[in-house]
């Protein structure tokens, strides 16, 4: 078992950042990928960034590339998604997810998911 905690979302105005956390424990969290996904109200929860457990491959979603940033720390096992040039559209709950089994982009492959935190950009 994977326990994954997320954290730091907050109102931002459009074109700030916020930088969210991915407090993990339980199993072996450095051996495995994890991910952000993000859901907007009304809309299927959507894929924004990957990276493998070495960190050496990472994707992004198109709507976010040049703007976010995945990153990881396993000597912490934290998860990391730095948000710059936030928009209005950014708006969402963002989660944490490990443990892809195939799919990277589909949430239905993880495993193991955060409670979510709340990002909310102002226009």
């Amino acid at each position: 078992q994977v326990q994954l905690v997320e954290s730091g979302g907050g109102l931002v105005q459009a074109g700030g950042s916020l930088r969210l956390s991915c407090a993990a424990s339980g199993r072996t969290f450095s051996s495995i990928p994890m991910g952000w996904f993000r859901q907007a109200p009304g809309k299927e929860r959507e894929f924004v960034a990957v990276i493998s457990w070495s960190s050496n491959t990472i994707f992004y979603a198109d709507s976010v590339k040049g703007r976010f940033t995945i990153s990881r720390d396993n000597a912490k096992n934290t998860g990391y998604l730095q948000m710059n040039s936030l928009k209005p559209e950014d708006t969402a709950v963002y989660y944490c997810a490990a443990d892809p089994d195939g799919d990277y982009y589909h949430p239905g492959s993880y495993e193991f998911w955060g409670q979510g935190t709340q990002v909310t950009v102002s226009s």
